[in-house]
Formats: C-alpha cells, structure tokens, sequence
C-alpha cells in the first residue's frame, strides 16, 4: 500500500510538536539545574525510581533507559554516589552484579522534581495530547 503524500498540515502538526516537546525538556532542564542537579543526573534518579516493579537498576539497565553507553553511566553513577544520591549494593540473587538505589537525600529530590513536573504537565499535557492525536489521526 502507498504511503500517503507528506502535506502542509503534516509538516505543520510535526514542528508544533516538536515545539511543545521541546519547551517541556527546557522546563525539565532548568528545573534540574535549579534543584542543583544536571539533566542527565534528574534523568538517572527518575530511571532508578521508575524502575518497573522494583526500587533499583543495574548500570546495565540504567545505561539502557538513558540510551547512553555503560562506561559514561559508570561516572554518572560515581558522581550521584558521591553527592550522596545514589548507593551501590551488591545483589542478593548475584554477588558478582550492583544494584543501585537512591538514598533518602535522592528519594528527597526525585520526589520533589517529580511533583514539579508534574503540576508542568497537568498545565500543558492537553495541548501535547491534542498535538499527538492530531498527528496519529493524519
């Protein structure tokens, strides 16, 4: 079956998207550095705490979620341990792999980004929702 032509309203409903995506990750960025972490740090706690069905991930795991190579989020890891956000545990089930949780002061932060994003999103999660309906009914 043909793909359907590309039309004026396509490109149009794509950039308005776009647009809307990108000013939510500004807010999520500027809120970050505001709590005084750096994106990719706010990125690795709400990984770690979003975890499907459990309360930790391996460097693995995370590397995975963050689309990011394993060695990077090894110095990620280091950096969020040493802040005291993040803590290593070697797992129950396999000595030889490290689970890795947040601490309370982590638990703290995520909690509180969390909430701001979230009253972001009630605010402008409609027009995203809108965007995204009109594209997939094109």
């Amino acid at each position: 079956m043909p793909s359907r032509p590309i039309t004026k309203a396509h490109y149009e409903s794509l950039a308005a998207l776009r647009h809307a995506l990108r000013r939510f990750l500004g807010f999520s960025q500027e809120a970050a550095r505001q709590a005084g972490l750096t994106p990719q740090q706010h990125q690795a706690l709400l990984a770690i705490k979003g975890f499907s069905e459990r309360d930790y991930a391996s460097i693995a795991e995370l590397a995975e979620r963050l689309q990011l190579r394993h060695h990077s989020v090894v110095g990620l890891v280091d950096r969020l341990v040493r802040r005291k956000l993040l803590r290593r545990t070697a797992s129950t089930a396999d000595r030889r792999r490290v689970e890795l949780r947040l601490t309370a002061k982590g638990e703290k932060k995520i909690e509180q980004l969390s909430a701001m994003h979230l009253r972001e999103l009630r605010q402008h999660g409609p027009e995203l929702h809108r965007l995204l309906g009109t594209i997939t009914e094109m």
